[in-house]
């Protein structure tokens, strides 16, 4: 990464940081990524520099882990990941059960605070809302 990489996306981080704390409280990673919580659902931010002028901001936000590795929960993440979400689902199966996550990476150079939070609260509250529906369909609600 060159000096000029790392202060493209510092500011970016930066610019994030700001969007973000309109909302929840942010913890600065000693790599410079951002970490918070929406409700339950733990959340990550980095920025990387693909080319000059094409910067992007990665979200990812850790759903649900160790639900039952059932069939139906699996579709059930499955056919909401193809209901347009902001974001692509992810479900790892670990000895423990099933972890689900959600990752939504977008070009946010030049994205002034408040539309960079509307984007970014988009994502988050979906997965929370995910969480939510996820949750209640292992413990045999849905």
């Amino acid at each position: 990464m060159t000096d000029e990489d790392a202060e493209v996306t510092a500011r970016l981080l930066t610019s994030a940081r700001t969007a973000l704390e309109l909302f929840h409280e942010v913890h600065v990673d000693d790599d410079g990524a951002l970490s918070f919580r929406h409700g339950d659902v733990p959340c990550a931010v980095q920025a990387m520099r693909l080319a000059e002028g094409l910067t992007v901001l990665s979200l990812t936000c850790v759903v649900a882990w160790d639900l039952p590795n059932s069939p139906d929960l699996a579709s059930s993440a499955a056919e909401r990941a193809g209901q347009g979400l902001f974001g692509t689902l992810g479900v790892v199966h670990t000895d423990r059960g099933m972890d689900v996550t959600l990752r939504y990476a977008f070009p946010a150079e030049g994205l002034d605070p408040e539309p960079l939070s509307t984007l970014l609260m988009l994502v988050v509250s979906t997965a929370s809302q995910l969480r939510g529906e996820l949750l209640a369909r292992a413990e045999g609600g849905a």
